[in-house]
């Protein structure tokens, strides 16, 4: 985060994982600029007349970790991590609440030449999407992570090294390897066919 030394992060997140309220209040400002970013670049792309906003999105992530009681943060990475988590939770969930509004459609193929932006997907691939996340977690944890923190969370190869405890090359790996399963999953092919 710019101008705000890792180190101090770090220490503030512990500090109001053991309830200290001082720290969460130096903590806000900082952590809720950084949570809107990622958020903005996750929906910069998103349909014009999608309901749920930048804003709204990193409202409802840092609403959600705040009213968590105590954790035991690691680092500032590890914070992140998890706000990638809440916001895929997030996104899935507002898209499957409009799927069951609508009712009706198949499911449809997606194309993931583009995987990186996931934000110019439409509810219904982001569901499938987020189905085959859920299969590849059940056959590969790490790589499922991997996209998840990438993918959803907006995290750099190095972050995502940072919060996985890998090397930058595994990651790497790790993201090639699950892209090529997601779209033969997602577009029904199976190996040998």
């Amino acid at each position: 985060m710019p101008g705000e030394p890792s180190a101090d992060v770090t220490r503030l997140l512990r500090a109001w994982g053991r309830g200290d309220q001082a720290a969460l209040d130096q903590l806000t400002p900082v952590i809720y600029a950084e949570l809107r970013r990622r958020a903005h670049s996750y929906m910069k792309n998103e349909r014009p007349d999608h309901t749920l906003q930048t804003t709204a999105l990193a409202n409802e992530a840092w609403l959600r970790m705040v009213n968590v009681s105590v954790v035991n943060w690691k680092d500032r990475a590890h914070f992140f991590a998890i706000a990638a988590t809440m916001m895929r939770r997030i996104l899935v969930d507002a898209a499957r609440t409009r799927g069951r509004e609508k009712r009706g459609g198949s499911a449809q193929r997606v194309d993931l030449d583009q995987i990186p932006d996931i934000s110019s997907r439409r509810d219904p691939e982001l569901i499938a999407i987020d189905d085959a996340l859920e299969k590849l977690a059940g056959l590969d944890p790490r790589k499922a992570r991997v996209i998840e923190l990438r993918f959803f969370g907006g995290l750099s190869v190095e972050e995502t090294a940072e919060v996985l405890k890998l090397h930058e090359q595994t990651v790497l790996r790790d993201w090639r390897l699950a892209r090529v399963w997601l779209m033969r999953e997602m577009s029904g092919q199976r190996p040998g066919s």
